[in-house]
Order: C-alpha cells, then sequence, then structure tokens
C-alpha cells in the first residue's frame, strides 16, 4: 500500500527497514528532517543515533562503528560532504561497508538551502585523496529514493565500500506517493573482517595506512580491481522514448524529471527525442552513452550546476556527434518551457 511520505523521511524509514543500525549525523537544510526522524525512532529501537559536533565527527564515528560490523549510515548536504571527504578516503582505504546520503544544495562555499546539483565531481571523482570513486546513486523520486537506500546497505557491504544517495534538495522536500518494503531482520554474522573483539579467534586490524610503498601499490592494485568490478556489474540508466530517438537529452535527478516533461512536449511538436537518464552516477553509463551517440544527430546534457556530468557525457560520446548544455545554478530549478526551447535549439543546430 502506498502512503505519503516526505523525502527525508522516506530514505530515514527505509534506511531503518534495511537494517540501519548506528546513525551519526549532524543537522544540515535541507537534510535536517532524515536526521530529525531517525533521533526519535533509532532509541525507540534500540539502535545507535548520535548527534556528533561535527560532520568530521559524524564521518569518523560512521568509520568507526562499521568497522565493529554494524550497518552504518550519515547523512548530510554539501558543506558537509566537502568536510567528510578525508574520513571517506580513510573508509575506502579501510574496505570498509558505509552508506552516505548527500542533499544537494547550491554553492560553493555555504551557498545557499536551495536544491543544485554541483557535488558532482566531489562525490563521483572520490572527493577525498587516493585513487577511488565510491559508488554513487542518484534518484528522481522519493520512491526510487527509497528503493536505491535499501540497495545501497547491500551494495555497501557486498564490495565493502561507501555507497552514496545523490539527490538533490528537491527530492528530500517534496512529498510524493512511496510503497515502503516490509523490514529486514537483522543478522549478526562474522564476515571475518570486523573488529567483534578477538576471543577465540586471531586478532584482526582494520587500517588505511602502508607505510612501504611496494605494499601501498598491492593494497591500490586490489581496490582498483574492485572498482573494475563495479563498472562491470552496477551500471544503472532509466529511458524515456529513446526507441526511435533522433535527438537525446541526458539529464539526472530534478534536471531530468523537468527534461521529461520538455521532452513530451517536444514530442508533441514532431520532434523525435528522448531522454537517458543516469542512475549510477558512478559507475557512469558510458557504453550506453556511447551506442546512444551512435545513432542520434545531437545530445543536450540538462543539470542544476555550470556542467559536470556534462565531461562524462563527452567522454561517452567521444565527439561523434554535437553535445550542448544546459544549467542552472546557485540552486534554482530549470523549468520545462526553458527546456524545451534548448531542444528545439539543438534540432535547428544540425539542420
Amino acid at each position: 500500500m502506498k502512503e505519503l511520505w516526505e523525502g527525508n523521511q522516506a530514505i530515514a524509514e527505509a534506511a531503518l527497514r534495511a537494517g540501519l543500525e548506528a546513525y551519526f549525523g549532524y543537522p544540515i537544510t535541507p537534510q535536517t528532517e532524515l536526521l530529525e526522524y531517525l533521533s526519535r525512532k533509532m532509541p525507540e529501537l534500540g539502535r545507535a543515533f548520535v548527534q556528533a559536533e561535527s560532520e568530521i565527527g559524524t564521518i569518523n564515528m560512521v568509520y568507526g562503528a562499521a568497522s565493529g560490523g554494524a550497518r552504518a549510515m550519515t547523512s548530510s548536504s554539501s558543506p558537509g560532504i566537502s568536510l567528510m571527504q578525508e574520513g571517506i578516503s580513510y573508509i575506502v582505504g579501510s574496505e570498509v561497508p558505509a552508506v552516505i546520503v548527500d542533499m544537494m544544495r547550491g554553492g560553493p562555499g555555504l551557498g545557499n538551502i536551495a536544491p543544485g546539483q554541483a557535488d558532482y565531481f566531489q562525490l563521483t571523482k572520490g572527493g577525498g585523496h587516493g585513487d577511488y570513486h565510491p559508488i554513487v546513486l542518484a534518484p528522481w523520486s522519493v520512491q526510487e529514493a527509497v528503493d536505491l537506500t535499501i540497495g545501497a546497505f547491500d551494495l555497501a557491504e557486498k564490495y565493502r565500500h561507501v555507497v552514496i544517495l545523490a539527490a538533490d534538495g528537491n527530492i528530500g522536500q517534496m512529498m510524493e506517493p512511496v510503497e515502503m518494503p516490509a523490514p529486514r531482520k537483522i543478522e549478526k554474522r562474522d564476515r571475518g573482517w570486523e573488529l567483534t573483539g578477538a576471543i577465540n579467534r586471531e586478532h584482526r586490524l582494520i587500517s588505511s595506512i602502508y607505510l612501504q610503498p611496494e605494499v601501498l601499490h598491492k593494497h591500490n592494485e586490489k581496490i582498483q580491481a574492485k572498482q573494475r568490478a563495479i563498472e562491470q556489474n552496477q551500471v544503472r540508466y532509466h529511458e524515456f522514448l529513446m526507441d526511435d530517438a533522433e535527438y537525446a537529452v541526458i539529464a539526472f535527478g530534478t534536471s531530468a524529471r523537468v527534461a521529461h516533461t520538455a521532452i513530451t512536449w517536444a514530442r508533441a511538436k514532431g520532434i523525435r527525442v528522448g531522454l537517458h537518464r543516469p542512475i549510477s552516477l558512478y559507475p557512469f553509463p558510458y557504453a550506453r552513452v556511447a551506442e546512444i551517440s551512435k545513432r542520434v544527430r545531437a545530445i543536450l546534457v540538462v543539470e542544476m550546476n555550470a556542467g559536470q556530468m556534462l565531461e562524462d557525457v563527452r567522454l561517452g560520446v567521444a565527439e561523434r556527434v554535437p553535445v550542448s548544455f544546459y544549467g542552472v545554478m546557485g540552486g534554482r530549478v530549470p523549468f520545462p518551457d526553458e527546456v524545451l526551447p534548448e531542444i528545439e535549439k539543438l534540432v535547428n543546430s544540425v539542420h
């Protein structure tokens, strides 16, 4: 049965039903409702909730709890995620599973509290030091945010890696009908790496420091092999009216919802245009974008930033067809009647 949920609270409830055992956070708009919801629910369920002194504190608490085998999560917004980057690098380097929710807002700096998509680089390119990419999943609805949150915990544990839910502020604040999954039973198990107390077994160590270059090189090779497995098996995308499309719009999150409407209007005017929406921002669907570029005449990228996913689209297209861009910044959301003229301009540019 579907119920009306606000995005932030829906994500929080989904995390609980996925078996979240330990949450650490710090209030920041537009994700504070997520933290507030868990501050009530976690103690009722006998699970750990801590409002930390800062975002730096939260990510290191996640690191500690996850090292003990707990399903751990934090949530924040753009400036807070920036502060977490060193801790995220530590978690990846230590091969510990963790889930992070980023409810993106306008920037740079403190910016404002309106929705944005300018965190793309710091999320997908490994904002911390080192050679790594977190798994980054971008929902375009509250229902999809719930579904991806559930899956994020499974992916984090499967790969012993960081998984980030990258939602712009609209997703966190809007209310939509959602069908919640049944709660999962939390099963305690020893997977061979958790720090659970060495009583009847060998001591274990979780660390990301390898002082000998050749040892760190070998450890990095292991992480790179994991990244290749993720790239091969975890690419996700959704398409709309792409079967007969002569033109393509590529967008994610709220931008994709706006583009969806503009594409419907363009089709009514006889323009054969379709939508490709990456769900996994990392791993990015390069192969699918390459296929699209071989059969369309031009591509338009729409983002709520100055052009960040645009670079990955261009890598996939490899100059086979023209790639145009329409972006809005500062926490502003584009409207369909802004995107439709950009589609028409795209069509006219190749005639």
